[in-house]
């Protein structure tokens, strides 16, 4: 089988002095924190267009919470999802590998209400629209309290100042940002600060419309 687009996107994460493997680390480290400050108890955490997946299972095989954690990792290429399971059965991780569009609320029924979340990845490739629209549906799929942990890069137009206000209107609390130089990604993490919305299934939250162009 020849490898998908989407798979080979991943590869710069082979190189550990790649701008893509510098945003990974950030999102591992806001990870952690987010890890360590979830109250104790089961922890339930999605993540939205999970590729393959190494920022939730490389967390969860050191961390010493990662017992704790019930993974719901929806990625519709099914190279990445495989890729996926193979590295979390290597690494002694249990996560659940759902092959599925992530941009619709039906994909995270089986694993709401979480308490993280996971939107990596998507921002720069929606629209400014479905990025409000998504952020809007976020506290339905949320446990009270829920962390969200985003990305989104900062060329022209830079709309990370208007991810960061949706957030705050959505009822959400700033607690990291991270814009390392000379890279353009930025890594936010956010915690719903008021009670959260009820599930519902079906709405559609974003169509993947960009390529996964690489973060400079």
């Amino acid at each position: 089988m020849d490898e998908s687009h989407w798979s080979k996107w991943h590869e710069p994460y082979d190189d550990p002095t790649s701008p893509l493997s510098a945003r990974l680390e950030e999102v591992k480290v806001q990870l952690r924190h987010v890890l360590d400050v979830t109250a104790q108890g089961p922890v339930r955490l999605l993540s939205m267009c999970a590729g393959q997946g190494r920022d939730v299972i490389d967390v969860l095989a050191s961390h010493p919470r990662g017992a704790d954690v019930t993974a719901h990792l929806v990625e519709f290429d099914p190279q990445n999802a495989e890729f996926a399971l193979q590295r979390a059965a290597q690494m002694g991780v249990r996560v659940d590998v759902v092959r599925a569009d992530a941009g619709t609320t039906d994909a995270y029924e089986a694993i709401v209400p979480a308490d993280i979340l996971l939107v990596c990845g998507v921002f720069g490739n929606i629209t400014e629209a479905d990025m409000a629209r998504t952020i809007s549906l976020l506290p339905s799929l949320s446990a009270p309290e829920a962390h969200v942990i985003w990305t989104r890069h900062r060329r022209e137009p830079d709309l990370t100042g208007y991810v960061r206000s949706t957030f705050g209107h959505a009822g959400y609390a700033e607690v990291a940002f991270a814009a390392p130089e000379p890279f353009v990604f930025t890594v936010g993490t956010h915690r719903l600060d008021r009670a959260p919305d009820p599930y519902v299934a079906g709405p559609r939250m974003f169509d993947f419309i960009g390529d996964g162009a690489l973060p400079a």
